[in-house]
């Protein structure tokens, strides 16, 4: 069980680190090598300090070491960290039970309209 917020949402982005490098790894081996690092974009300003930050605090040391993979995933240019403000997180849409007004704007930016939309009997 997790002890914080933080902690789920950096062994989330461990995850998401192990899959953007085993992908890059196939396309490598598919001949389609990629020349910079693979961007993930999180929307915890907790997380990236963490995952950057190789220096133990007392508020992290809880955590397994196998999730620090990150940091070795970063240093060596496999991956590139961002803050992405929850605002323009798209995925709410598909993660959360968003009010009807963000409903619409994430269902705008996914590019459906109401005519898109098949009505269900």
């Amino acid at each position: 069980m997790a002890q914080s917020t933080a902690k789920v949402e950096y062994i989330s982005l461990a995850t998401n680190t192990n899959q953007g490098i085993w992908l890059r790894k196939l396309l490598a081996d598919l001949g389609q090598e990629q020349s910079s690092p693979t961007e993930l974009y999180y929307d915890n300003k907790s997380v990236i300090p963490i995952a950057q930050n190789p220096v133990q605090h007392g508020k992290t040391k809880h955590m397994n070491v196998k999730f620090h993979y990150i940091r070795e995933g970063e240093k060596n240019s496999l991956v590139k960290l961002h803050y992405c403000s929850t605002d323009v997180q798209l995925v709410d849409i598909m993660t959360k039970a968003p009010p009807k007004s963000r409903l619409e704007f994430l269902r705008l930016k996914l590019g459906m309209s109401k005519a898109n939309l098949k009505e269900e009997c």
